[in-house]
This record gives structure tokens, sequence and C-alpha cells, in this order.
């Protein structure tokens, strides 16, 4: 697989962006991607690379060229700020992308003190609700241009440390047109709806299967649910075929916040709650939702 070291091509064009000497951190190297910091006198930015003959089915490649693109049109819906795609091209092993660097944790580790039972303080709440509120308005901004994010996940999304959430991650986005595309087939499974869990099951593994934005805002509300409780929103065995999970999913039922919340937050819970409706049509808009989560 060769070392893992940035494409000399993207560093090359980055250091016009961000200044040189350049320095750069691998931050992960899995799944036929690679992701570095790339840092320089005048900023930072994120930079991804597929990792060349990895033996995946998936082509990776030919996915970050589809994020690039889904970036650019989202940026020209208005859907995502200018300046957040910062670059992209072809390097001898196929293709690299830069974003801009967000300073930001992950949800998982961001609402660890919320797991905790003694996070039950008027500061924490406020905090949640904030959090839910920036992640469902990034949302409503895509759903408003027509785009679902189509991969709503914990890992998908960074707290900044002033509690304002940046969605990122692109690649499986899923817009208006019917333009050639990678078939889009669900993302992470825990935090699939159950109207694409069906979808994916009824049909063959080269149909793609349209996301919408109430799929978003399910994928939101079970992000929440196991990021506050630590527990998936829907039981099943780790070790299962993820046709059985998405079977189980496909059901519509989830576990009880009641049971498994860390501590009592009502408006929290109904919020999650609407988001987790089986059937979209009785789950609230983003928009709907961000209104809800206000603070009074």
């Amino acid at each position: 697989m060769g070392e893992a070291i940035p494409p000399a091509e993207a560093l090359e064009y980055l250091g016009s962006r961000v200044g040189e000497p350049l320095t750069a951190r691998l931050l992960s190297d899995r799944r036929g991607s690679r992701a570095w910091k790339i840092e320089g006198p005048l900023g930072a930015v994120a930079l991804k690379a597929n990792t060349p003959g990895d033996g995946l089915t998936r082509d990776k490649a030919v996915e970050m060229a589809q994020e690039d693109e889904h970036l650019l049109l989202l940026t020209a819906a208005g859907a995502l700020q200018a300046g957040y795609r910062v670059g992209a091209g072809e390097w001898a092993g196929g293709r690299w992308l830069a974003v801009r660097w967000i300073d930001g944790a992950p949800v998982w580790g961001a609402f660890a003190r919320a797991r905790s039972l003694d996070g039950n303080l008027p500061s924490a709440q406020q905090w949640l609700l904030g959090v839910a509120r920036t992640w469902v308005e990034e949302l409503a901004r895509l759903h408003m241009a027509g785009w679902a994010h189509a991969d709503v996940q914990p890992t998908n999304t960074l707290v900044t440390p002033d509690g304002v959430v940046a969605v990122i991650d692109y690649a499986l986005a899923c817009g208006p047109g019917g333009g050639p595309r990678l078939p889009y087939r669900g993302a992470l499974t825990h935090t699939t709806a159950p109207e694409v869990a069906r979808a994916i099951l009824a049909t063959n593994d080269d149909v793609h299967v349209q996301a919408g934005p109430s799929a978003d805002v399910w994928g939101l509300g079970a992000s929440l649910q196991w990021c506050w409780t630590g527990q998936r929103p829907v039981p099943y065995e780790d070790d299962a075929p993820r046709a059985a999970k998405l079977g189980i999913i496909s059901k519509g039922a989830t576990l009880p916040l009641g049971k498994v919340r860390p501590w009592p937050f009502q408006r929290f819970e109904q919020a999650i709650a609407a988001c987790l409706a089986p059937l979209p049509g009785d789950r609230p808009s983003a928009a709907e939702l961000a209104q809800l989560l206000k603070e009074a």
C-alpha cells in the first residue's frame, strides 16, 4: 500500500493556500482512504486521499470525486459556506480532496459528560439543546436546497468548543436530478432510517436508493439517542449480518428512552422521539425541529 504520506500533488497545491512549510499529521487510515491534517503558516485543512491497491470493492477514488462534485453543487446552492471546499484533484494513486479544517470533537466524545449520572445540570441541558439545534440547522440548509446528507452519524459531525455543530463528509449525499453516481446503499447501519433499510433489503446491490430529508432526521435522532444514552437506538447483536440488522431496523421499533437515558430531560427526549417516528411523514422537518429546540 505504500507509506501513509500525503499525495505530493495535493501538497503542492495546498502550499499556495496555507503557506509553507507544511506539516502533515495522519488522522485515519481505514476502509480505503486516509486523512491528514495539513497545516501551514496561513491555516489548516483536512486532506483525504484514496488508498491505492487496498483491494476494497468500493472505489474510493470514484467516491472522492463524487464528494467533490457534491461540495461544488452544495456551495452553488447556498447549502455550504463558500470556502469550505479548498481544492481537489488527481494524484498518482487516484484522487484527493481538501476541505477547511474544523476544530471540533466527534459527537460521541463530546457527549461523554452528558452520559454521566451527574451530567444533569442546567448548563449541560442548554448545551445539549444547542448542539442538537445547530446540528439540525446544518441539515435544514441542505434540505432547503433539495439535498439529504444521507450519512448522518456521530463520526460525521463535529462539536466545536463553543458547542456549535459542523457536519462533514458529503460523499454519499443525495441530491436532485438523476445524473450518474455511485448507487447509494445506506451508510452506517446504526443510523439508517427504517424506510431506507426496507428499500435496501428490497433491491439489488447495484440499485440506487434515494435517501430523503426525513431519513436525515431519523439519523439525527438515532445519533443523539446513541451518544446520550451510550446505547444504539435499535437493539441487535454486534456480529449479526448487516441484512439482519437492517431487517430489525425496518420494523421501526427503538429502545425506549425512559429505560436507557442517563437522566430525565423531557424536552430533549421529546425531540429525539419525534425524530425516531417509524413513518417518515410523522417526523418533523429539520426546520420544525430547529424551532422545537430553540431556547425558551
